[in-house]
């Protein structure tokens, strides 16, 4: 069962006028402070962790799990991205918003997988995008970096791919597994990526990639040697009702808090308690 914290020490509020995170900024952490990423898919949680200073915000296609109820990210289509990327940028003001490149948005072609890109950036608002897959995809990240879109890579459990490697498991734990990952990892970096996503890594695998590669690695169940971690915040927030991953901590138990102020209110209607005169208004 996953870990719940029931006291929380509150943060103070990103101060006005605080710069937007950038790629520079970030590459900058890298051996020296460690990169906070969270998912957001609207504009109230991203207005929340924003001002928790969270310094990447990550529009997921996990979003098709989390918000709109798919078993799966596959049918995560341009449009629901573009949808929720304009929303939780509008709630941001300091950190870098990432957009996740949803099924078929680039594997197509190189001019699909640009155009698609540029979408997210000029139509959505996202400051850099990520995509899945290591070596094949190398050439596409290029061309887009070439274009001056800022790109973020993903290793490891690539949802995307669940079909193809046989479900959510670790990946990476042969010796055949973990030398193939960090070839991956290095085209990605030759090809210009910021930072690697490595989801359901070996910590050992991840140390290596970490150690060798000038990228940031961003590890969901990669261990602490990453240099930032991610988590989605339904998960955290105890908000998504699916099976929870052992990699995940679960910091609040909002579901329950819904449930029980729901329920309350239910009652008070059904009883006539509300609303009461308060809550009214005098001729």
């Amino acid at each position: 069962m996953a870990e719940t914290v029931t006291e929380l020490s509150l943060p103070p509020a990103v101060a006005a006028g605080t710069p937007r995170v950038t790629t520079s900024s970030l590459r900058r952490m890298k051996g020296k402070e460690k990169v906070v990423v969270l998912t957001a898919y609207d504009y109230p949680m991203a207005r929340l962790l924003d001002e928790s200073g969270v310094d990447v915000l990550l529009v997921g296609d996990s979003l098709g799990m989390a918000v709109l109820g798919y078993d799966s990210t596959i049918p995560v289509t341009m449009e629901d991205m573009l949808h929720h990327t304009r929303a939780v940028v509008r709630g941001t003001k300091r950190a870098m918003v990432v957009a996740d490149m949803p099924f078929l948005s680039f594997q197509v072609s190189v001019e699909e997988a640009l155009r698609n890109a540029g979408r997210l950036l000029k139509e959505g608002g996202a400051q850099a995008v990520k995509l899945e897959g290591g070596r094949r995809v190398a050439p596409t990240v290029a061309r887009l970096v070439e274009a001056g879109i800022p790109v973020m890579g993903h290793l490891g459990l690539t949802p995307q791919s669940v079909n193809q490697i046989g479900g959510y498991r670790v990946q990476g734990r042969t010796e055949a597994e973990a030398a193939a990952l960090l070839e991956d990892a290095r085209a990605l970096a030759q090809a210009g990526v910021f930072a690697i996503v490595l989801e359901m890594v070996p910590r050992q695998v991840a140390e290596l990639v970490t150690a060798e590669l000038s990228a940031l690695t961003i590890g969901i169940g990669a261990g602490a040697w990453c240099d930032g971690q991610v988590l989605v915040v339904h998960d955290l927030l105890g908000l998504y009702q699916g099976r929870v991953p052992r990699f995940v901590k679960r910091y609040a138990d909002l579901g329950l808090e819904v449930r029980a102020a729901v329920a309350e209110y239910a009652r008070e209607v059904r009883a006539g308690d509300f609303p009461g005169p308060e809550h009214s208004f005098d001729r």
